[in-house]
């Protein structure tokens, strides 16, 4: 890792160098091979190949990867032979290629690999009502028939329905099999902040953006006019592929300095030469406070002018006893509690450095370049806010924004920056069109905290958001295409609900965790075998991928598979699919728009003719756009050019700061809340109270609990803090099937030098990491670029459990509680465990394990 880092600085970074850093470590999944790639390619559609070697058509590269990048694969006499990114145009910082990172490079591994579900298959000791329920995860497989498969769920779909209810029925993963349900008459249905964190169920009540939905920083060319950039919890170069990095680098070339706050010295600390300020997980919140106390005890308005009064003053609420709501108790507000007036502990550097690590001359000096800098970008991400009682930092964090004025101007902003959108917010240029699907309704009302699903299946309650406990029964359990097994919170007490229900059913293209604990497993085309699709990326793009290939094997659509079963359960699918794949492409196709050069409106990006229509097959109207159908779809993509002074730039908040009460944000009150009674309120009918104001506690599992004794400060049973960093060989969890990114990418944890030492442990060393939800072995990398007393394990491993209980594989959610607090954030960044040196056989490297064939 280190020798990463230091490579990655040698590198004179230019665009061509980043990319190549960025593929090197993809090069083994480059290589073709020679078998598992003819599978009847399409060739109508795409470009020639200017030597003649083939066609090069667009591919779907669709997995939740937080970016998206365009995907090109050479099909030459039905082969798919290799893979190349975006080279559309010619490549400059204001209109850069979208390339893409070694996950997609590999796209073609995971399609034709040899582990694919080839036909439909049931456990060998399942019958009707659940059969030996232990056996699941460890039992043979038996193929079927599709007719065999689809009469077994139909039919236990209404012996359990009538037995037990509509509300017995639990759908992961939304998608076609929740319609089928619905169609059935309904389904219990889950919800949870995943990916946002806190942030989810807090931005709009604050008035702020959450960095998908709502807009809370700048777009790219504006962040070029920062003077200071800090990353807090930003590392959009393992967690954000295609140009986000390379825009960050725009900002430093213009001169901006980076800070990153961050317990691990990520690359991108590394190629943006920041300083890094290592800190604790979870307790982000105390640092915050800990500047902002800083602030307020060195501001001199003339002297040395740190906040910004006349911003707090026009546009937010609470920050001081005189601007209150109105009936609120004025005591409540903010600046006196960072002082300590009324609870007798002022915020101080001191204090909050006892707990995130971070030293008292470091935090202020982070509340002086904040505060006193001119033109500030204050980003995070969302990792930070995937903890336990995480509502406060969200509030914390935006307060910071909002004292030092860094919010609605050039070069100023406060805000999410990550996923598709990291350090490019704004209005979309592109939007892709509707499908035309109609919408079908679930007449269920269950919604279960993803925090909940297992307690709910096994102890039969949970609690209704804003109502109070509900009971619910359920026995059957239909994973869609979500990961729900794997990514949610538990692994084992999800093991342990699947083994209790009557029923498992997955759609899967490879035996995944959701798949290897089921009763029926269907197999799933991926994207590269569905009619096509039209998806945005960052706001600049719009990407289409038709289909490459026909499903391999006995493979279906997600949609062909609904079909069959609404069918089979005597419904009619044309009511739910009254018209074909085909002709929900085309009208995605059709309904996309482009912004013109205005900024303002919008017109069609595709012309249509009746030649279209009919070559097509579909239904439609001609229409002019800005390019022929033919070019989008052989391109595969669109993408708006950029430069400084167009008309596509983007201001976070800017209408509100110039006008407020014509403008105002979506809290109540219309301004920026730092006391939001509306959070209170609302979480007074969830799991835990949250103060209206950004008071600090110690999170469920979070450092604070790795003690015995916080005042005496003696260790527990539980004495290192877990995260989960995202990272190159996996999307969330997908991919992590693929030998060549196994090979690419190891799955180590990785633990400091100061605490390898006093365990004992050498680098390459087996660990067992262990608490009370599980324990899972793991190949030590110790690194002197962690925050000591805690450990970076990565997120998404296959969790691969043996007769004892221990995880193999690593798989962080085996070792994350489910425990909701405040409105239900996932904690997956809450987590302690003990370390200590494996004493039994080693760990193989992961890339020699067989790989999950199913032999029949």
């Amino acid at each position: 890792m280190l020798d990463l880092f230091k490579k990655a600085n040698e590198f004179k970074m230019t665009r061509r160098s980043f990319i190549g850093w960025s593929s090197a470590v993809a090069a083994t999944a480059a290589i073709p091979v020679s078998h598992g790639l003819v599978a009847k390619a399409k060739t109508t559609i795409g470009t020639e190949d200017a030597s003649g070697e083939g066609v090069w058509r667009t591919a779907a590269c669709w997995h939740n990867c937080g970016s998206r990048c365009l995907n090109k694969v050479l099909v030459k006499d039905g082969v798919v032979i290799r893979q190349k990114t975006d080279d559309t145009h010619p490549d400059s910082p204001d209109y850069p290629q979208q390339r893409g990172c070694l996950r997609g490079r590999s796209q073609r591994r995971q399609v034709f690999n040899t582990d694919r579900i080839k036909y439909p298959m049931k456990r060998k000791h399942w019958k009707p009502g659940g059969g030996n329920k232990e056996l699941r995860g460890k039992d043979q497989w038996v193929r079927i028939s599709w007719d065999e498969a689809l009469e077994h769920i139909a039919s236990e779909t209404k012996r359990i329905q009538e037995k037990y209810g509509k509300e017995s029925i639990f759908v992961s993963g939304g998608g076609d099999v929740c319609k089928v349900m619905s169609t059935m008459g309904g389904y219990t249905d889950h919800t949870g902040t995943t990916s946002w964190g806190a942030w989810l169920y807090t931005y709009d009540k604050l008035g702020v953006g959450e960095g998908l939905m709502v807009d809370g920083i700048n777009d790219r060319l504006d962040m070029r006019n920062s003077q200071l950039i800090v990353l807090w919890g930003v590392n959009p170069a393992w967690s954000t592929m295609g140009s986000a990095t390379y825009n960050y680098y725009q900002a430093k070339k213009a001169g901006a300095r980076f800070i990153c706050i961050d317990p691990l010295y990520t690359a991108s600390a590394s190629v943006f030469d920041a300083d890094w300020v290592p800190i604790r997980p979870g307790t982000d919140h105390a640092l915050a406070l800990g500047i902002m106390y800083t602030l307020l005890d060195e501001d001199d308005p003339k002297k040395n002018p740190l906040i910004k009064w006349d911003f707090l003053n026009k546009y937010t609420i609470g920050f001081d006893k005189d601007h209150m709501l109105k009936g609120v108790d004025p005591k409540e507000n903010f600046k006196d509690y960072l002082l300590g007036t009324y609870d007798g502990q002022p915020k101080t550097p001191e204090w909050a450095s006892e707990i995130c690590g971070v030293e008292p001359m470091r935090i202020r000096q982070l509340a002086r370049d904040i505060g006193g800098t001119e033109r500030v970008a204050l980003l995070t991400g969302w990792a930070v806010a995937r903890i336990s009682n995480g509502e406060g930092w969200v509030q914390a964090f935006s307060t910071l924004g909002m004292m030092t004025g860094h919010m609605g101007s050039s070069g100023n902003m406060t805000g999410v920056s990550c996923w598709e959108y990291s350090g490019n917010n704004g209005p979309m240029l592109l939007t892709a069109g509707d499908g035309g699907l109609p919408p079908v309704t679930n007449p269920v009302t269950n919604i279960i905290n993803d925090n909940q699903i297992w307690d709910a299946v096994l102890d039969g309650k949970y609690l209704q958001i804003g109502e109070g406990e509900r009971k619910v029964n359920i026995q059957f359990i239909y994973h869609g295409f979500n990961a729900t097994l794997q990514t949610k919170s538990n692994i084992g007490r999800g093991i342990e609900a699947h083994k209790k229900v009557e029923f498992v059913v997955t759609n899967a293209y490879a035996l995944t965790t959701n798949a290897k604990y089921s009763d029926i497993v269907l197999p799933v085309a991926t994207q590269w075998e569905t009619a096509g699709s039209v998806t945005g990326g960052n706001r600049e793009i719009l990407i289409t991928w038709s289909k490459i290939i026909e499903p391999l094997y006995e493979s279906k659509t997600d949609q062909e598979i609904a079909k069959a079963l609404l069918k089979k359960l005597g419904k009619d699918p044309k009511a739910v699919y009254p018209i074909s794949e085909k002709q929900q492409y085309f009208n995605q196709l059709a309904g996309s728009m482009v912004v013109k050069e205005n900024g303002a409106d919008f017109e069609p990006l595709c012309t249509i003719t009746a030649q279209d229509l009919k070559d097509w097959g579909v239904t439609g109207k001609p229409q002019k756009g800005r390019i022929s159908l033919k070019e989008f779809v052989d391109t595969g993509i669109y993408q708006v050019p950029r430069k400084p002074g167009d008309n596509f730039g983007a201001i976070a908040y800017k209408k509100f700061i110039d006008d407020p009460k014509a403008n105002p944000v979506s809290s109540e009150s219309g301004k920026f809340e730092i006391y939001c009674k509306a959070l209170n309120e609302e979480s007074k009918k969830a799991f835990s109270e949250i103060a209206p104001i950004a008071k600090y506690e110690p999170k469920v599992h979070g450092y604070e609990s790795t003690f015995a004794d916080w005042k005496k400060k003696k260790k527990g049973k539980y004495p290192f803090q877990v995260f989960n960093p995202h990272y190159l060989r996996r999307s969330h969890s997908t991919l992590d099937n693929v030998p060549q990114l196994r090979e690419a990418w190891p799955n180590p944890v990785y633990i400091s030098k100061k605490d390898a030492k006093e365990i004992g442990i050498k680098d390459g060393e087996t660990v067992l990491l262990s608490n009370e939800y599980g324990k899972s072995l793991r190949p030590a990398k110790v690194v002197e670029t962690l925050m000591p007393g805690v450990v970076a394990l990565p997120h998404g491993a296959w969790v691969d459990i043996d007769e004892k209980g221990i995880d193999h594989a690593g798989a962080d959610n085996y070792l994350v509680g489910h425990i909701p607090t405040g409105l239900g954030a996932s904690g997956f960044n809450s987590a302690r465990c003990d370390v200590e040196k494996w004493d039994g056989e080693p760990l193989e490297e992961d890339v020699k394990w067989p790989q999950r064939i199913i032999k029949f």
